[in-house]
């Protein structure tokens, strides 16, 4: 007779075990919200994923994630300057909504926290991720965020941003969206932090018909932080979805992407870069489902590597039996700037549709030494020539952005993260 016996827990999920039965009191919501909570730390104690489940082979968790820290109520956190001027800002520091509600026209901005303990549930925390490890950790432990509405044909003028910002200790948000038919916004999600924190993030996001959404993720947390992001959402009929994902920090980042083309003549855009250094480790995964006929979408994620960080992007497209005339392209290009540093890619496509034009590449390279001589030749010192020639390499996918001041904040934090790690 063949016996299994169950793994011990890590130290890291004991102590979220443990976490949770000391936070429990402390958490919004009863009943229904309670209960989602008990089955997902039900999942936690079952264990982390490990390099044996397809979705986490290149990042395991149970072996990445070595400490969770204790939850600090006492850490103080201050927001930030927006990343453009003229943005209207709301924030949650150390996980808990702290600033007073902006007032702008078509949109309605509601307390995470207020709708947990009203028993909203359903609103609250949206439907299931893909994936049960991120959705189950902040299931367990989320506390407040914010829920945005724009109204139909609403248009805002000023980008719209959120920012989660962590002293120290455990925070775990949520942000749901939902844009109405024939509206049009821009969003700026900021992940940042002062201290050695663990974050986890999920927003979810409905995109009504005809409806054009500028979604920015912008992470730069601390070098000793962990940070775990999901964003999913739907797109309606004839909507367009931006999703532009920066990641420049965080010791252990994992950052899932989950996007459904719903309706017919949707278009999603991914423009994506990842800035690794030193020894951190950073997983963008996404899963494109093209449920419906004509939909289109392109993803193209440029990364640059040095030191001895280790990235990795899992993209996979799925593509409906039913979902003729579909239009799909995915590319992954990685600029290696150290001889220890390593970049996995696992392109994917699923098609079960025969009118379609779907494809992918990925490619990784150095340095051009020519290139580099070029702009030595002409008086620049090597440091500035190598920076010149990585921020060509990620601007071609900053400046699709389209929008001056977004593409000038976007390349300045480019230019501060090469300062310091280049």
């Amino acid at each position: 007779m063949n016996m299994h016996a169950t793994p011990q827990r890590t130290l890291a999920e004991n102590a979220l075990v443990d976490a949770y039965g000391e936070q429990l009191s402390l958490l919004p919501g009863d009943g229904d919200v309670a209960s989602r909570r008990d089955s997902a730390i039900e999942q936690i104690k079952a264990g982390l994923p490990t390099k044996r489940i397809e979705a986490w082979h290149y990042t395991d968790l149970r072996r990445l994630l070595t400490s969770v820290p204790h939850y600090d109520g006492s850490a103080k956190a201050e927001t930030i300057a927006p990343l453009v001027a003229g943005a209207t800002s709301i924030a949650l520091l150390n996980g808990v909504s702290s600033t007073k509600l902006p007032d702008v026209d078509g949109v309605a901005i509601q307390r995470l926290g207020d709708m947990l303990s009203d028993g909203r549930f359903s609103q609250a925390l949206g439907a299931k991720g893909r994936d049960d490890a991120i959705g189950a950790l902040n299931t367990a432990f989320v506390a407040d965020g914010y829920f945005i509405d724009i109204a139909e044909g609403a248009a805002p003028e000023a980008p719209i941003e959120v920012q989660n910002i962590q002293a120290a200790g455990q925070s775990h948000v949520r942000l749901p969206v939902r844009v109405g038919a024939g509206a049009k916004a821009t969003l700026i999600e900021r992940q940042t932090g002062t201290g050695d924190a663990l974050v986890s993030s999920i927003s979810h996001l409905t995109l009504g018909e005809g409806a054009e959404l500028t979604w920015l993720i912008v992470q730069d947390q601390p070098g000793g932080a962990t940070h775990f992001g999901q964003f999913n959402a739907e797109l309606g009929k004839d909507s367009k979805l931006t999703l532009f994902v920066m990641n420049a920090g965080g010791k252990l980042v994992r950052q899932e992407i989950n996007v459904t083309a719903a309706g017919e003549g949707s278009v999603f855009t991914l423009r994506g870069v990842n800035l690794l250094a030193g020894d951190t480790h950073t997983d963008v995964t996404m899963v494109l489902d093209h449920a419906v006929p004509e939909t289109t979408s392109t993803e193209i994620i440029r990364n640059v590597v040095t030191g001895r960080a280790r990235g990795v992007f899992q993209g996979r497209i799925n593509v409906a039996k039913y979902a003729q005339k579909t239009d799909a392209k995915m590319a992954c290009n990685t600029l290696l700037l150290s001889d220890e540093g390593e970049f996995s890619t696992k392109p994917e496509l699923e098609i079960f549709a025969d009118d379609v034009q779907c494809g992918h590449g990925a490619t990784v390279t150095e340095i051009d030494n020519n290139h580099l001589f070029y702009l030595m030749a002409r008086g620049i010192d090597e440091k500035s020539a190598r920076g010149l020639l990585v921020k060509a390499f990620v601007a071609e996918v900053i400046e699709d952005l389209e929008n001056e001041a977004l593409v000038e904040a976007l390349e300045a934090m480019l230019d501060g993260w090469f300062a310091a790690h280049g």
